[in-house]
């Protein structure tokens, strides 16, 4: 008899014996007698034949091997999403799950088109540096004793979202800064800089962006500005808000939020994960939190809350700069006064967020880099070294160093300078009502 109208018949028998009233132990026994399993399982409770069992052991290996595959082909979309091609490719290429799939195979000619179409380009690369954002301009413009530190040194939320869209739209894509010079270690154990082409996705222009000394100090709970970074529910850095009814809210608030939000949303802004870099002092804190025993009682927590935020934001592809300890203007101290600054920086506010190899100077004030200043920085690991112009781009490498200068873009500049950032939008199209 075939194994389906052995099937057919035993179901037909289990219903007979449901109908004509049987006790189960009965049912147990005549069901197992008719599918040949009498007296090979406990009470004779049916089961399913050999072949039945074989047939969904198949099917769940091949729903099992679907499942790997989707997910294996899902991991390679996420990584050429971020134009990681060569690993999408190598992951499809080298899974056994997905040879001979004709899915993987398309998606390798698409992701091998992409890496072709990458090219070197070769015109100005822009650094954009923000300060923090005003989200609710009723309460920060309001005319109080701090309405000009808002208007002046900040932009608004609204202004910052349509600079990102504007960005975005311009073709512009964030790139990391240590993508355009590597550091090598010499024979001698020396470390040496080799510049590399900024090399990136056909019609897309490269960027930097960075975040100016994030220690929330000069904000005031209330006004309708961020307070400070802190990891939502869900383990991602929010910054922390209070609204106009006083309840504390984490979410995108300020620049580093908002852009991890315009990432989730426009994965192709980023190159290869590049997020930007955020520059810290140490006098006032970091994140908003104050991290020496002589500033607060709680500065042991508050350390390894910062330790907690900075390694998030590692992993999410951000990149740490110092601005010196004291936020001093670098090209007017002495060599002692300099060094005394960038060594408590390293020894207070390093070992909260990992080796910094780069330096934003405060106010763009740089040393001369032919002076034992610069040297002294060299033998700190500093070699990318930002300063700072309103209207220009500049960038130079050499085997010490990478120097590049930032826009570092305010309400002060907007208003009163506002054809500085030209190359990169209108300042009327971005400007917030408010300030208008």
């Amino acid at each position: 008899m075939s194994g389906k109208k052995r099937v057919v018949l035993t179901l037909a028998a289990a219903a007979a014996l449901l109908l004509c009233g049987c006790s189960k132990s009965v049912r147990n026994y005549q069901i197992a007698e008719s599918i040949g399993t009498l007296g090979k399982y406990e009470n004779n409770e049916p089961v399913e034949t050999p072949k039945m069992k074989a047939e969904r052991e198949l099917k769940e290996s091949e729903a099992a091997l679907e499942k790997e595959q989707e997910d294996l082909l899902a991991q390679a979309e996420d990584l050429a999403k971020a134009y990681h091609y060569e690993d999408a490719i190598t992951l499809l290429q080298t899974s056994d799950e997905l040879r001979d799939d004709e899915r993987a195979a398309e998606a390798v000619e698409t992701y091998q088109r992409g890496l072709d179409q990458m090219y070197v380009y070769d015109g100005a690369i822009g650094h954009l540096c923000f300060t923090n954002l005003v989200v609710d301009t009723d309460r920060a413009f309001d005319g109080d004793e701090y309405a000009p530190v808002y208007r002046q040194n900040m932009i608004t939320l609204e202004e910052f979202e349509n600079i990102l869209n504007t960005l975005y739209d311009s073709g512009y894509i964030l790139i990391d800064i240590h993508s355009l010079a590597e550091k090598v270690e010499t024979a001698d154990g020396d470390i040496t800089l080799i510049e590399r082409d900024a090399k990136i996705p056909e019609g897309r222009k490269p960027l930097i962006l960075s975040v100016e000394n994030l220690n929330y100090e000069s904000v005031r709970n209330g006004d309708g500005v961020a307070t400070r970074l802190a990891l939502d529910g869900d383990g991602n850095v929010g910054a922390v808000y209070t609204d106009e009814g006083g309840h504390d809210l984490i979410g995108p608030y300020d620049v580093v939020p908002v852009v991890e939000q315009f990432i989730e949303e426009h994965p192709d802004f980023s190159f290869q994960g590049a997020r930007g870099i955020i520059a810290l002092s140490g006098a006032k804190g970091v994140f908003g939190y104050a991290v020496e025993e002589e500033s607060s009682a709680d500065y042991k927590e508050n350390q390894q809350t910062v330790k907690e935020i900075a390694d998030k934001l590692r992993e999410d592809g951000w990149t740490f700069a110092t601005e010196g300890y004291g936020y001093l203007e670098m090209g007017n101290l002495t060599y002692e006064d300099l060094r005394e600054d960038v060594i408590k920086w390293r020894d207070t506010i390093g070992p909260l967020v990992g080796e910094c190899d780069t330096l934003l100077y405060p106010s763009g004030s740089e040393v001369d880099y032919s002076t034992e200043k610069a040297a002294l920085l060299f033998n700190q690991g500093y070699c990318y070294l930002v300063g700072m112009w309103s209207d220009n781009d500049y960038l130079e490498v050499n085997q010490k160093y990478l120097r590049q200068t930032r826009r570092t873009i305010t309400g002060y500049v907007l208003e009163n300078y506002p054809n500085n950032f030209s190359t990169y939008f209108s300042t009327s199209a971005i400007l917030d009502d408010a300030r208008k």
